[in-house]
This record gives structure tokens, C-alpha cells and sequence, in this order.
């Protein structure tokens, strides 16, 4: 079984959005990532990026219907992953347009090219990126693993149901620290 470690949304804009706590949380990542560089595996960064004016984006999508008069521009900074996961090592950073980590992206080709059947899931947030790419990546069989502590949402009790009751029943949830490569 080969596997991929996939860490999602965890760019600059919304990183400031956790303040402080995003600190310990991103030292984590960090430590996790490292471990999979060691391990060999598969390091895929996502991002969600639109194009200028963000045709992609339909008025009737609630989630990102705020994002279509952000005056951000698509190419700046604040949509890149954190510099801390840029490093170097080979990690691959993957677009996506929507929700899943799949949707508008080239991730399910870059894990069939590196014949990835397994994939070890963190990301902000707990009720948007990671649960949808969990559901999508039971859909095509995946075998998965979410690393409970480097998810983050705003609303505590959202991760806590999601990643007590809701997860366990397609993946395994476990600690960063307990996750082995």
C-alpha cells in the first residue's frame, strides 16, 4: 500500500484567520510532514486559488459566494500554502476549485501516477476540506487515516462530532504524534 499525506487549505489567508492557535497547530503539521519526507511518501499540499475575477465561482455557491468581491487578487500571496510547508522536499501543491480536495483539481491523477491506495488527511477546516475530501476518497476506495489534531474549525463542537462519530466510520482517527509512516 502506498501513501500520501495530504495537508489542505492550510495557506497563508487562511492560517490568519486561527491567530496565535494556528502556531502549535502548524508545528505539528510540520513535525508530521517531516516524518512523511523520511518516510518517503508522498507530500501533497492543497490550495484553493480562483482565476482573476473568479469566473469559477457561481453566486448560488453559499461557501464561496463572499470570496467573488474579495479584493485579493488571485495570484497574491495569501493563497499560497505556508511557507513552512514549502520546503523543498518534493511535496507537490495541488488547485482545487471547490470544497474536496478532488473537485477542480489534478490530485486523482498525481495519486494514481504515484499508485497511492492510501491517504493520511489534515486540514483546516474539520467541516469543510476534510470532511468532504474524506467522503470523496471513501468513494474511490481509498484507505484513509485523519490525524485528528491537524484539523482545525472554527466551531470546536463541528470537530469534535466529526472526528469522533463521524469520521471513524470510513477512516481511522488517531494523534499526529501516534501516526507511524
Amino acid at each position: 500500500m502506498t501513501t500520501a499525506l495530504l495537508l489542505m487549505d492550510l495557506q497563508n489567508t487562511i492560517l490568519e484567520r486561527y491567530g496565535p492557535a494556528s502556531g502549535d497547530f502548524l508545528d505539528r503539521v510540520v513535525a508530521a510532514q517531516e516524518r512523511a519526507e523520511q518516510a518517503g511518501l508522498l507530500v501533497v499540499l492543497v490550495r484553493v486559488k480562483f482565476a482573476p475575477g473568479r469566473p469559477e465561482i457561481s453566486p448560488r455557491n453559499k461557501m464561496f459566494a463572499a470570496a467573488r468581491s474579495m479584493s485579493v487578487g488571485a495570484d497574491d500571496r495569501g493563497s499560497e500554502p505556508h511557507d513552512r510547508l514549502l520546503r523543498g522536499k518534493g511535496e507537490v501543491v495541488v488547485t482545487k476549485k471547490r470544497v474536496s480536495a478532488f473537485a477542480g483539481s489534478d490530485l486523482e491523477v498525481i495519486l494514481r501516477s504515484h499508485d497511492v491506495t492510501e491517504l493520511v488527511l489534515g486540514g483546516i477546516s474539520t467541516g469543510g476540506v476534510v470532511l468532504s475530501t474524506v467522503r470523496e476518497a471513501a468513494d474511490r476506495d481509498y484507505a484513509l487515516t485523519v490525524l485528528e489534531d491537524l484539523c482545525l474549525d472554527a466551531d470546536e463542537e463541528v470537530h469534535r462530532v466529526l472526528t469522533q462519530k463521524v469520521f471513524p466510520r470510513q477512516a481511522e482517527v488517531i494523534a499526529s504524534a501516534d501516526w507511524r509512516p
